[in-house]
């Protein structure tokens, strides 16, 4: 059976995008619209390989070993083949492939923006960050920030239609478990071990509470390329009985319920899926002030907002959370509200098929979003 909705992405390894493709397919109705997946860099032990092929979605995967122009071949053929409505890039440095694939077709074609539009651009390369940036012409954020960004930006590398559906989950799956009144307060963060999510800012400000004298732990989960560096710099600066790197984690939800409250200090973020799950599993929040953070966060109510260049505040929040449990449990709370409110699935799946229609899906079925 051919598919109607055909989602390109870069790979199924533990990631926000690709957590963020697997809720909108659980979301969706999936025998109204049919929908299959293609990945440009497939491994069959990736994370959500057995999760995509449990909800009864085709997988394919583009030849491995084959280069990029010998994959973008395979993806056309596969296009030919398969007769999709649309096309939806979910990874931004796919964005060119899915517009090229769909060309001589009837498939209508949309890329996606998941983080900082700049950072995106740069981070891809140069051509095929520039060629990402501008097609498809329709393209989907996930961060009213990065699409303000965009709008703002001269250069005819930019999209020409820009839509924002900020990320969504199934809240039922957090749990909401209260948090603990008693015993050593335990500080969570959560993200790929890279230069953009600036670890150094949480081991510095763990170096702080611990000149205060405060009893904590704080946990990093999380795999990358800086995960030795950042294990040196936390012994070098004597924090090893109270920082734990846990590596990759596949309970991350399990281990929000576990916490106190999270912590996140990254330089770049569109809408980061672990600030929604925190205040969904009923945790307060201390982020910095990167792309959507400052409207899923409400300052000084769900968590704290810290300016990402402010270690000194960064710290003092962090430590207001740490001598107050019930502050904590209150802003938790608030933040499990909110969550129930504004970060279902039925919203993200509606908004998304809705970019679909406005780009030119012509679809009689599209009204009907539910299961």
């Amino acid at each position: 059976m051919r598919c109607r909705l055909l989602y390109l992405v870069g790979q199924l390894r533990p990631g926000g995008l690709e957590r963020q493709l697997y809720w909108l397919l659980v979301g969706m109705n999936r025998q109204r619209y049919r929908p299959a997946v293609v990945v440009w860099n497939f491994c069959e032990t990736d994370s959500y390989v057995p999760q995509i092929q449990a909800l009864g979605i085709p997988l394919h995967a583009l030849p491995n070993t084959a280069s990029g122009p010998m994959k973008l071949r395979a993806l056309c053929r596969l296009v030919q083949q398969l007769a999709p409505e649309v096309v939806h890039s979910y990874s931004f440095y796919t964005n060119f492939a899915a517009w090229w694939a769909t060309r001589g077709t009837q498939a209508i074609a949309i890329g996606a923006v998941r983080s900082d539009f700049t950072w995106a651009k740069k981070t891809t390369g140069l051509w095929l960050g520039r060629l990402s940036a501008r097609w498809p012409r329709s393209q989907i954020f996930n961060s009213f920030v990065a699409a303000k960004d965009a709008r703002c930006t001269v250069s005819p590398f930019v999209p020409k239609h820009l839509f924002v559906v900020r990320n969504g989950l199934d809240v039922q799956y957090c749990p909401m478990v209260p948090v603990a009144t008693t015993g050593q307060v335990r500080i969570l963060g959560v993200g790929s071990l890279l230069a953009v999510k600036r670890w150094d800012r949480l081991l510095v400000a763990a170096l702080a509470l611990k000149r205060r004298g405060c009893d904590f732990v704080v946990q990093i989960a999380g795999d990358g390329p800086l995960r030795r560096v950042l294990e040196q710099q936390t012994q070098d600066l004597g924090l090893a009985t109270c920082v734990t790197f846990l590596g990759h984690r596949d309970d991350i939800l399990q281990l929000l319920s576990k916490v106190t409250f999270l912590v996140h200090t990254s330089d770049s973020e569109g809408c980061p899926n672990v600030v929604m799950e925190a205040m969904a599993c009923g945790r307060a929040v201390v982020a910095t002030d990167v792309g959507d953070i400052p409207d899923l966060v409400e300052d000084g109510k769900t968590g704290f907002v810290v300016p990402r260049e402010n270690q000194a505040l960064l710290v003092t929040r962090m430590a207001t959370l740490v001598a107050d449990r019930d502050l904590c449990r209150r802003m938790g709370e608030a933040g499990r509200v909110k969550a129930e409110w504004e970060f279902g699935l039925d919203r993200l799946v509606s908004e998304t098929l809705a970019v679909y229609k406005a780009a030119g899906w012509r679809s009689e079925l599209c009204q009907n979003v539910g299961q």
